[in-house]
């Protein structure tokens, strides 16, 4: 994987590309699951958390993650909760305006963090659903670990021309 970072407006298109047409609690839990097959495929260390609103739905640790870790993932995804963007474009935004990201926005460095890995679940229609989070990697890596895994899961009933139905669940 790349650590690159991509462009403001590729992470924005990005975004609204990944609105999904449904969200429940199996679709986190897949979604979660596709995550984790993925890192412990590549023998990642990551922690990932997907929540509902503010409810943990899946959390756990692939390979030689840690709790802190975790705790890294709690704070990303704070990030895509509240912006209703990646953490990732938090970050860039921050970084292309010189500003230091917890100090503009009074928020506390224990609860929140400007750093890639942080994906806001979105349904179509514009109505935040909930949010994944991935930390161990790069913060690039893990924002495309996200993104990879909803490209998987979004893509592959799109992909298939006899299906016309935008119902995404399983």
């Amino acid at each position: 994987m790349s650590t690159d970072s991509p462009s403001l407006s590729a992470i924005a298109e990005e975004r609204e590309g990944l609105h999904l047409s449904h969200f429940d609690y199996e679709f986190a839990w897949n979604l979660g699951s596709r995550i984790r097959a993925k890192a412990a495929a590549a023998d990642l260390p990551v922690a990932i958390e997907i929540r509902h609103g503010t409810d943990v739905i899946f959390s756990t640790l692939v390979g030689k993650a840690t709790i802190d870790n975790l705790d890294w993932a709690r704070r990303k995804g704070a990030v895509a909760h509240r912006f209703h963007k990646s953490s990732l474009e938090v970050r860039l935004e921050a970084q292309e305006n010189s500003y230091d990201f917890n100090a503009r926005f009074r928020l506390p460095a224990t609860d929140y963090v400007a750093s890639g890995g942080g994906f806001p679940l979105i349904i179509r229609g514009g109505l935040l659903i909930g949010t994944a989070a991935v930390s161990g990697l790069p913060d690039v890596e893990d924002h495309r670990l996200i993104v990879e895994a909803l490209k998987d899961m979004t893509g592959r009933f799109r992909d298939n021309p006899a299906d016309t139905s935008t119902d995404f669940r399983y």
